[in-house]
């Protein structure tokens, strides 16, 4: 089935209150140039053939994990035809050569070949996402001084800013040339990123699903593995970087941004008031505020010294010296948004020396700053409790020669520190007795105790906000029943709508949805559920309201929440929670990802805009920014409440 054209999610956000409009979001990728009937016919027979033979191959279990590389072909081609995407004459020409890669490609896995495994120089390759099940590609770099069969450092390369960029454009790039920054010795890795977001949720993810294929096929030293790009990617470089501080032997942002409110200008004089909790969720992805990360991680900073993004270093190299440190900086003379050649190569030799030195597995002190348990863990420490979210929490710890570890702690009330022998675990300046072989402790009040802390707790998996639940493997439940009032069954197809829309355009994927009368056993055991519509129309979410366990009553009158009754026939509640039938995964009620047309603007404002929950007004149509009127909305405590 053919996804909705940006026409029909125009028709389809209309909203019924007042007869107004919603905006349309811009349009990315943009809409292309008009193919020729011949071109068209020629490419949709093309992509039609490959599909059969990727449908046999499909049910050839010896193949089937290698089945990505060659359906990488078939969606760069077929989804460049279904939403219009070419840009060029010269790329309608490039899909045609793709087909032709992808038939080859197919006949060979058909003969149980697949030669391009150990190919040599520019490579494509695929994998299948465990987000929403869709095919991705990936470009490698394997130059002939690298030998892949022996442990082999590695570099993964983040892409900078391209609205042009689809799956066709992607692996025209991956076959042209190498990227910008190539170390020698190393395999690189070029992410797609699941197109232009700078790393954000799917985007983040994709790096990391991407990352977990080539060390399945590749033998990849896990100690000498670095991250870089330039530009969107230096700013995707600033977030990765210290949200997994303990992954990286090196790291080299170029350019980029490293906060939201001071690249974005969003709190400038004559702007629109943030809400306080959009303010506080910008610190999701700021580096600046947990520099203390970059404690044991080598950085390399570049920019040009007329670039306007050069303010990200120097937010950076501010910060970092807010903690002691230094950040070692590449400035290239009298350049602007680029590499300076002779300023590049230095920084290249630099960061070979340091690809080449390697990280310490189990250095002798750590230091771990987070805002959220989404980022838990450096080396071997991890914070697996806070006393407050989106507030600044801290571990700065050493183990000494004698077996004895100890740990200065900052709004943790739970840490771990696995792989660690130690016989005397010192925290705060307390001895705790622990028999703990995993070193597990939780704080009650101002003592710590070894073990785990019981009951229901935001932990690492389970923080919220609401975009929260789309860095794991997610489904959309779809209502099939009458809803409460037929106001409210429009703003939830609407909004269905232009979140399937959404994760299409920003993500390349199409969101795995079920009708509430398919759901199963395996959905409840490994999905997070993101359930629309109401107690009336939603079967699985009056299922799951019947336990007593989800924070809200709901019937044809009222909606009961947090201690406030509004009306049904003007309100809906967004949230997240865990689910009380499997409290490891997540529910969310009538939400996808949250940014709105902002984000397809710039994706610098792809940042989370709701917290853990929000009323909605319907009387109010959903706009640039919001879903409606919210009326209120917050943050659940660390125990959910």
């Amino acid at each position: 089935m053919r996804f909705p054209t940006a026409l029909a999610l125009a028709f389809a956000l209309t909203f019924t209150a007042g007869a107004q409009t919603a905006p349309v979001p811009k349009k990315i990728p943009a809409q292309g140039i008009a193919l020729t009937d011949a071109d068209r016919a020629e490419l949709t027979a093309g992509t039609t053939a490959l599909r059969t033979e990727l449908d046999a191959l499909a049910r050839d279990a010896t193949v089937a994990a290698l089945l990505p590389d060659v359906e990488i072909f078939h969606k760069a081609v077929a989804w460049a035809l279904a939403d219009d995407t070419f840009y060029s004459p010269k790329e309608i020409a490039f899909a045609k050569h793709l087909l032709a890669e992808g038939r080859e490609r197919a006949a060979q896995l058909r003969a149980k070949n697949a030669p391009w495994l150990q190919a040599r120089g520019l490579i494509v390759r695929g994998y299948r996402s465990k987000l929403d099940g869709s095919v991705q590609p990936y470009g490698l770099v394997i130059n002939l001084d690298v030998d892949p069969s022996v442990p082999t450092p590695l570099m993964v390369w983040l892409l900078g800013r391209g609205e042009k960029r689809t799956e066709l454009a992607f692996l025209a790039e991956r076959e042209s040339g190498p990227p910008q920054l190539t170390p020698k010795g190393v395999i690189t890795l070029v992410p797609y990123g699941r197109f232009c977001n700078a790393t954000k949720f799917a985007g983040e993810v994709d790096v990391m699903e991407a990352l977990a294929a080539v060390r399945a096929h590749y033998a990849i030293d896990p100690l000498r593995i670095a991250v870089a790009g330039f530009s969107m990617g230096g700013g995707s470089t600033w977030h990765l970087a210290p949200h997994y501080p303990g992954l990286w032997c090196a790291v080299s942002p170029g350019a980029g941004f490293a906060e939201t409110p001071v690249f974005t200008k969003a709190l400038a004089p004559g702007k629109e008031t943030r809400p306080a909790w959009e303010q506080l969720l910008w610190r999701h992805y700021e580096a600046t505020g947990i520099a203390g990360n970059f404690f044991n991680l080598p950085t390399l900073a570049y920019t040009g010294d007329k670039d306007g993004q050069k303010e990200a270093s120097d937010l950076m190299a501010a910060a970092f010296a807010k903690e002691g440190l230094k950040l070692e900086r590449f400035i290239g003379p009298d350049t602007a948004h680029k590499y300076h050649d002779a300023t590049k190569a230095e920084l290249t030799q630099r960061f070979e020396t340091l690809i080449a030195q390697g990280r310490d597995p189990s250095p002798r002190e750590v230091w771990l700053q987070t805002y959220t348990l989404r980022y838990p863990e450096s080396a071997w420490v991890r914070i697996e409790g806070m006393t407050e979210h989106w507030q600044l929490a801290e571990v700065r710890a050493t183990q000494h020669d004698s077996l004895r570890l100890e740990a200065h702690t900052k709004n943790v009330t739970a840490v771990s520190f696995p792989g660690i022998n130690a016989t005397t675990v010192v925290l705060d300046g307390q001895t705790v007795p622990t028999t703990n072989a995993t070193l597990h402790f939780h704080r009650t009040g101002d003592t710590w105790r070894a073990g785990h802390a019981g009951g229901l707790r935001k932990s690492p998996g389970l923080t919220g906000p609401v975009n929260d639940a789309f860095f794991e493997p997610f489904v959309f439940v779809r209502p099939s029943g009458k809803p409460l009032n037929p106001e409210l069954g429009t703003w939830v197809e609407s909004e269905l709508t232009a979140a399937r829309h959404l994760w299409r355009d920003v993500f390349r994927g199409d969101t795995p949805v079920i009708a509430d009368t398919a759901f199963t056993d395996a959905d409840l055991a490994t999905k997070n559920l993101i359930l629309w519509g109401d107690p009336s129309s939603n079967q699985v979410l009056a299922k799951l309201l019947a336990t007593g366990k989800l924070p809200l009553t709901w019937d044809a009158k009222t909606l009961t929440f947090r201690g406030q009754t509004y009306a049904s026939a003007h309100h809906a509640p967004i949230l997240i929670f865990p689910n009380p039938l499997n409290p490891s995964r997540y529910v969310v009620l009538n939400s996808g990802i949250d940014f709105r047309t902002e984000g397809y603007g710039n994706n610098a404002h792809q940042t989370p805009k709701l917290p853990d929950w929000a009323v909605v007004d319907l009387r109010t149509p959903p706009g640039p920014r919001w879903p409606g009127k919210i009326v209120d909305a917050g943050f659940f405590d660390e125990s959910w409440k």
